[in-house]
């Protein structure tokens, strides 16, 4: 009997007890349609964190001040000496293999366009931000020498602000108010997306760090020209596990830290963050794969108690079969098919589903997901081998049977 042949035969006999198939294949329904929802969840939230993690900037480390310590008594993280942009600048100059210092001061005021006021977040950079940070502009142009020199009252305005000031009209070389200071803005940001942390970065006015720091923000007292967070960002991946080596030892030097003392100031590597991302989402892997495991086998043995009964009874059907010429491989190909069948068309609807379910969470729980055609493929091509390794068993039974015997079957 042909493979086609073979086929039509299966469809036929698993249509002649429909309710008793779809139930036979609802363990597998189930099963392959909770792993195409938990899979894409998890791989749609890993992009979604590495995006974040890209959106800092790469191959950065950012630099923050330490904490302090007075007796037995310890501060908490920033209460050591503020950075300062004399940090920044002997970082430039004094580290192999950095192509950007985006040194920065944060705050937040109201800023006022016309009849429409907004209150923000501020942030006082220099003119490497952009470029350390990946975030080009849309429009207009970015900080230059002259404007930290002086500084200037001009602004960078982030999509959202943007949009919340002046609409759709473009907002380059419109005048707003910050803090009741007059300020022109230069340029816009291109959008930028939720951080890792859920904050808006769009929403958000830059300006020069002497600007930020005499007329918005504020500076400190003991650090004249202080900021609260370096980037420094390297050539290339290997540039900066050399160089965060360098970075600390020039750290200790410009910020006098004795020969034993500890460091008072802090170091985050960014790629710590990847690898730790990369590692969660290989055990998370492994427990989904070991949940998708655990539901086709729940699954299969499902389709081989359905197979065993319907090899029962059809008994002389099979002795039949083989009076009139079939051969035990016919049998066992037969049946074999039955299985896949019930396997692969239990496959197929769980992948309708979970894809319908992993969509539907996207677009009503905002949960980030990401189907991938791989997946897919992955699902099925498992159902079907669900399909062979536990039909195989009810095949070779009905293989084995004895004409006579199965033509005598009551």
């Amino acid at each position: 009997m042909s493979l086609f042949a073979s086929l039509k035969v299966a469809l036929i006999a698993l249509r002649a007890n429909a309710l008793r198939s779809f139930l036979a294949m609802l363990g597998v329904i189930i099963g392959v349609a909770s792993v195409i929802v938990m899979i894409s969840i998890a791989t749609g939230a890993s992009q979604a964190i590495e995006e974040r993690i890209q959106s800092l900037g790469t191959n950065v480390l950012i630099v923050f001040p330490g904490s302090t310590r007075s007796g037995g008594r310890r501060g908490g993280a920033g209460t050591a000496l503020a950075l300062s942009e004399r940090n920044a600048d002997a970082i430039r100059r004094g580290v192999p293999g950095v192509s950007g210092v985006a040194a920065m001061l944060n705050g937040s005021a109201s800023v006022v366009a016309g009849a429409k006021n907004w209150t923000t977040n501020i942030q006082g950079v220099n003119q490497d931000y952009v470029s350390v940070r990946n975030w080009p502009l849309l429009a207009g142009r970015n900080f230059t020498p002259a404007d930290e020199q002086s500084a200037a009252k001009v602004t960078i305005l982030g999509q959202t602000l943007a949009k919340e000031l002046f609409g759709t009209t473009d907002a380059v070389g419109e005048r707003i108010r910050i803090k009741n200071v007059p300020f022109t803005v230069i340029g816009v940001l291109t959008e930028k997306g939720q951080s890792g942390f859920g904050r808006d970065q769009d929403d958000i006015a830059l300006m020069p760090l002497s600007t930020a720091r005499r007329r918005v923000v504020g500076g400190d007292e003991t650090v004249p020209d202080n900021v609260e967070m370096i980037m420094v960002q390297f050539q290339g991946a290997e540039d900066m596990e050399y160089g965060q080596e360098d970075l600390e030892r020039l750290l200790r030097q410009t910020r006098r830290v004795q020969p034993g003392e500890a460091d008072d100031f802090r170091i985050i590597d960014m790629a710590e963050f990847i690898r730790t991302r990369s590692e969660m989402q290989a055990i998370l892997s492994v427990l989904l794969g070991a949940t998708a495991a655990i539901s086709l086998v729940v699954g299969g043995i499902g389709i081989m108690n359905i197979m065993l009964v319907s090899v029962t009874e059809r008994t002389r059907e099979i002795g039949l079969r083989m009076a009139v010429g079939a051969r035990r491989r016919d049998i066992l190909v037969q049946f074999l098919i039955e299985a896949v069948t019930l396997c692969v068309t239990g496959g197929l609807i769980g992948l309708t589903i979970g894809a319908a379910g992993a969509l539907a969470l996207s677009v009503w729980g905002q949960f980030p997901v990401a189907i991938s055609p791989s997946l897919a493929v992955i699902a099925l091509l498992s159902a079907g081998f669900v399909g062979v390794f536990f039909g195989y068993y009810p095949a070779r039974n009905a293989s084995r049977l004895n004409p006579i015997d199965a033509l005598r079957y009551e």
